[in-house]
This record gives C-alpha cells, sequence and structure tokens, in this order.
C-alpha cells in the first residue's frame, strides 16, 4: 500500500510510463470526439482556436458536451456561455465590510457543468497523468475523494471523456451535492459517502485506500496531486493578476497586499504563490476555528462546506505561507440568511444602504466563499491596511449551493426564527464587530510547526518517504514543479494531433 500511495502523492511525470494505457486513451477520446485544452489555453481563453470559440455559442455550459472543457476557466461571463476579457468579480465596499481595504472576489460558480471552479482542479489532476498512460480512460475507473465541489467536478470532466468518474464525499454534506451526482454519475453506486462532514478527510482517505486495492481504480486525490496545485498557479493565479492589472489601470497607487483563501485541498491557495512572485502579495490560509488544525493543531466539526481540515494537504505550500486566520462557521452560516433571503436583504438595502447591483452579487457567495471574505476583513484589521492595499479572494461556489442550509441556521441559531431585528444583529455581530483575534503572522519558526504536522498524515498513514515530504520545504522544489506545465501542454497537443478532433 505504501508504494501505491507514494506515487499517487508524486503525479510528476513528465514523459510517458504506459504506452498501452495512453493508447487507449487516444482511442477514447477519438470515439468520443474530445479535444483537450492545454494548459496556456486556459490561462488565456483569447488563445483557443477561433473555431471551437464559434461553436460555444450553442454548447449548453450544464451539459458534458466535449467542447466545455474549453470552458474550464475563469474568463466565462454570468450566463457562463459568452466570454469576456476580465474575470467576474465583485469589489466589496467598506460600507459591508467595514475596512477601507477594498476587497475583491472573483466569482467560481461561473464555471461550466458544476458551477464551482474546482472542476478546473479535476481537470488538472486527470489529464497530466491521462497524457503520461497513467490513466486508461477506456478501462479505468476515476476516484474522486473530496469534502465539497471536487468530486462533482471529477465526476463531470470523466463524463466528457466516456470514462467512470466515482464521488467520495462525507455523507453529511449539503443535499444539493448529492441531488447533482445523482444526476451526473452513471449507477448510484458510483456515489460513495463516508462517515462524518467537512473534518473528515482522513475516513476518505481510508476507502480510497480500500478502492485503491483494485487496479481498475485510479484515485485522484486532490490533496497530493500536484496538477491540482500547478493548474491553479498557472490558470488561478494569472486570473487574479488580470483582475488585479484591470483595477489597478483606474489607480496606479493600489497594492496587491493579501491573497486569501481557505486552504481545502490547497489548490487554490496555489495562485499565492504565483501572485507573491509578482507583487510581493501575503498569503494567506485561512480555517474553521471549529477545527483549527493550522493554527492551535486543534480538532472538531463545522459547516464551511469545502475546506476540508485535520490534517496539511501535501500539496500546500506552508513554507510560502505568511499568514493564518481561524473563524467560525457561524459567520457563514448566518451570513448566509442575511445574504440570500427577503428579510436579510431588505436590511442590507433599506438600513445599510447597500446597492441592488452588490445584493445581487452576494448570490455568488456560498459558504466558504463568505469565510474567504471574513477572512479577508480579518487580514485587513490585522495588518492594518488602508484603502490602496488590495485583499483578493475567491467565491468558489455559489448560494445555489447551500439553499437547504437555510433552514438549517434558522433552527441552529434563532429557534426557527429569521426577522429584520435578527437580521440585524447578524449584521452587527458578524461585520461590524468582527476583529483580528485568531490571526497569527507566521515567522519561520510557526512555518516549520505547521509544515511538521503534515508528517502524520503523509508519512505516518500514508506511506510518502521522509525524503519526499522533507523536499517540498525548500521553495527550489516548488519552482522546479512549473517546468512541467509546458511538457504537459506539449503531450496534450500531441494527443489531440493523434486523435484528429
Amino acid at each position: 500500500m505504501a508504494a501505491r500511495i507514494e506515487q499517487a502523492s508524486l503525479g510528476l511525470e513528465g514523459e510517458v510510463v504506459n504506452a498501452e494505457a495512453r493508447q487507449h486513451s487516444v482511442e477514447q477520446l477519438r470515439e468520443k470526439n474530445v479535444r483537450l485544452p492545454t494548459s496556456e489555453e486556459l490561462a488565456d481563453p483569447s488563445t483557443i482556436p477561433a473555431d471551437i470559440l464559434a461553436k460555444l455559442a450553442d454548447i449548453d455550459p450544464d451539459s458534458p458536451h466535449p467542447l466545455n472543457l474549453f470552458r474550464v476557466h475563469w474568463f466565462n461571463d454570468a450566463d457562463r456561455k459568452s466570454a469576456v476579457s476580465v474575470p467576474n468579480h465583485v469589489v466589496l465596499p467598506k460600507a459591508l465590510t467595514g475596512v477601507d481595504a477594498p476587497i475583491v472576489v472573483l466569482f467560481g460558480n461561473r464555471f461550466p457543468m458544476i458551477n464551482a471552479h474546482k472542476v478546473l482542479a479535476a481537470y488538472g489532476c486527470l489529464i497530466p497523468r491521462l497524457v503520461t498512460g497513467q490513466f486508461d480512460a477506456k478501462t479505468q475507473r476515476a476516484i474522486w475523494p473530496s469534502t465539497g465541489n471536487y468530486c462533482r467536478g471529477g465526476v463531470a470532466i470523466s463524463k466528457v471523456l466516456g470514462c467512470r468518474g466515482v464521488a467520495v464525499l462525507p455523507e453529511g454534506m449539503s443535499e444539493e451535492r448529492f441531488n447533482w451526482l445523482d444526476i451526473w454519475t452513471n449507477d448510484p453506486s458510483d456515489t460513495i459517502r463516508t462517515v462524518g462532514t467537512e473534518s473528515n478527510v482522513k475516513e476518505i482517505y481510508d476507502k480510497c485506500n480500500e478502492l485503491g486495492a483494485d487496479p481498475e481504480n485510479l484515485i485522484f486525490n486532490q490533496f497530493c496531486e500536484f496538477g491540482n496545485y500547478l493548474i491553479h498557479y498557472n490558470v488561478t493565479g494569472r486570473a487574479f493578476q488580470t483582475v488585479f492589472e484591470h483595477i489597478k489601470s483606474s489607480d496606479a497607487d493600489l497594492k496587491l497586499s493579501a491573497f486569501v483563501s481557505a486552504t481545502g485541498s490547497a489548490g487554490t491557495i496555489a495562485a499565492g504563490d504565483k501572485l507573491k512572485e509578482e507583487y510581493g502579495t501575503k498569503i494567506v490560509a485561512a480555517e474553521a476555528l471549529e477545527c483549527p488544525t493550522m493554527l492551535y493543531n486543534g480538532f472538531g466539526e463545522h459547516n464551511i462546506q469545502g475546506i476540508g481540515d485535520k490534517h496539511i494537504p501535501y500539496i500546500h505550500n506552508v513554507m510560502n505561507t505568511d499568514i493564518i486566520v481561524a473563524l467560525s462557521d457561524k459567520g457563514g452560516d448566518t451570513l448566509n440568511l442575511l445574504f440570500q433571503t427577503e428579510e436579510g436583504r431588505k436590511y442590507l438595502r433599506e438600513e445599510k444602504g447597500i446597492s441592488a447591483e452588490l445584493i445581487t452579487a452576494l448570490e455568488d457567495f456560498g459558504l466558504s466563499s463568505i469565510a474567504n471574505v471574513l477572512s479577508a476583513i480579518k487580514t485587513a484589521k490585522k495588518l492594518g491596511l488602508g484603502e490602496k492595499d488590495v485583499v483578493m479572494t475567491v467565491a468558489t461556489d455559489g448560494a445555489a449551493m447551500y439553499t437547504t442550509e437555510l433552514a438549517k441556521a434558522k433552527d441552529k441559531y434563532f429557534d426557527g426564527k429569521w426577522n429584520a431585528e435578527i437580521a440585524a444583529t447578524v449584521f452587527e455581530d458578524e461585520l461590524v464587530s468582527i476583529d483580528d483575534d485568531h490571526v497569527m503572522v507566521m515567522d519561520e519558526r510557526e512555518k516549520n510547526r505547521v509544515f511538521n504536522l503534515g508528517y502524520f498524515t503523509w508519512v505516518e498513514q500514508q506511506g510518502v518517504s521522509v525524503a519526499e515530504f522533507e523536499a517540498r520545504r525548500n521553495q527550489e522544489y516548488w519552482v522546479g514543479l512549473r517546468k512541467l506545465i509546458p511538457v504537459w501542454d506539449k503531450m496534450i497537443e500531441d494527443i489531440n494531433a493523434e486523435t484528429g478532433v
């Protein structure tokens, strides 16, 4: 078992390792009429061939059509059919956040098929395996372990390729996730519910170890697939860069002071490495106060769905992370009520003067999105950021994924009640009164402490060698990974040439 897990923890092959499996995938792609986009095309959709862009106009973004792979990027407009030159985003004003620093939020629900940017991570994990012959699209099942949207992204990509995708996720996740999986999976058995909720990642690993014993299954573990890191570094990082440069064009004095992301699988936060290189941006990792793994070596349960914890992802570049923020899931649960109910919106509109445009934009915020925004506010307060200090973060998915969570929040916090008076209390408690507690600006000792926490998952439980584990402590390791991006793109181009699609 250890040797298999160690290989799965790398995903870094830059040459064909199984020609037969690769040939099977070529045949499968040809049969399903699939052309694969390169990482460069997803980072800069203007490089996508004009004939493909023209055909996309008639393709339903919620269908498993092969051309929807060319929408797996940040440049889709709100209809998710047309493209934009600058990714959709919102700049949150002081009237909502209470801080001078502009907080810029990119919308992840513009992505096709799953309305969440995790479909990009799934593509970034599967395609390097496919072009190097590690995954046989014709004969193998793709296993997608997740606490949220990644498994949906994996099932979507699998369906497009015509292979079987299996979602492994905790039984306590939102009903909307399971409703989607019921429609997209080939068989009910392709949705595997493990024990627990957001914090039960080990239980997912245990099930995947069991499934991985069958050679017909390949585990795409987002927590240790470096394709996840690299696709976000290149594609998501450049999308944020495009938005910042757009904003800065109106004010040359703006600085990109911080990039905030809940760690989750540590894919999205890889964009911070790109932004730090370009702008010296501080990288902020967020987690739930109910389960403060990085901050306090803590544990527990919470409802910030999609940010998995109680471990340190193998692909998290911990030594390049500057700040840790922990916040309570109560903020996400109750602000979801404020943002997504008529009573809450009326309060924002009439009592706080929040514009109709911004209130509409709040529909694009799911639970983890709200958590990211709250973490950005706490970061701005901790660092004393001013009106020229931009803080950027991401709305991973939209409120549509959490409609059934509204009634749960009413029952949990307000005995089933919800009105304007309670809305005012939520605004005061979760936005106005938010402070900079549970925020740590890490020195070298703290960075090493958090890095070392990963030992127990990856070396003791999952069989990674100490040497491989330790190699990631050095930034040269992470810089060296990036040479694979053009290598994989060339291999994608080669496969496309062979399929003739």
